[in-house]
């Protein structure tokens, strides 16, 4: 299936929530969530070619992102983090305009410390991939997601527990 350059742009710019919520799920930091958003566009320009129309755009654009983000992550990881050594209070969060921006926030936390597996599962779970297509994305059998999925859904809920929050 061949995309002109105009199409690949205007279906990035209607997927790009999927972007954004991988780059945030695997970084911390605004500027590596940054660098990851860029380099999951730069690897899907390079794909374009690869995609086939078998499955949504926004189903492709997910194992690219995903992949992406995970080489992305282990070549971060290797880096030396120059700051380091700086010791630094921690900051104490400002009140949040109501409840759900707490529980993204409580939410977001939790991801953070799920492996790239994980993260990937749910990522794609919360938006609404059925099992076949997380088991196409990720190379795995359905029953494998349905098991990993349950499993990480209910490690995330003690990991909210745990920092505090009551459901």
């Amino acid at each position: 299936m061949k995309i002109t350059e105009q199409k690949f742009l205007a279906l990035i710019n209607q997927h790009k929530g999927i972007l954004y919520k991988v780059s945030r799920i695997y970084f911390d930091k605004l500027e590596d969530q940054q660098d990851l958003f860029q380099e999951i566009i730069l690897q899907l320009w390079k794909s374009v070619d690869s995609f086939k129309g078998d499955s949504e755009f926004s189903s492709w654009m997910y194992r690219v992102a995903l992949n992406t983000a995970i080489v992305f992550f282990k070549k971060q990881k290797r880096k030396p983090d120059k700051y380091a050594s700086i010791k630094m209070e921690p900051i104490s969060p400002s009140p949040y305009d109501n409840e759900k921006d707490l529980q993204l926030v409580h939410f977001y936390n939790a991801v953070k410390e799920l492996n790239k597996i994980e993260k990937a599962l749910i990522l794609q779970y919360i938006e609404g991939f059925s099992g076949k297509e997380i088991a196409e994305n990720l190379g795995l059998s359905e029953v494998n997601v349905r098991v990993r999925t349950n499993r990480t859904k209910n490690k995330l809920q003690q990991i909210i527990k745990n920092q505090g929050y009551e459901f």
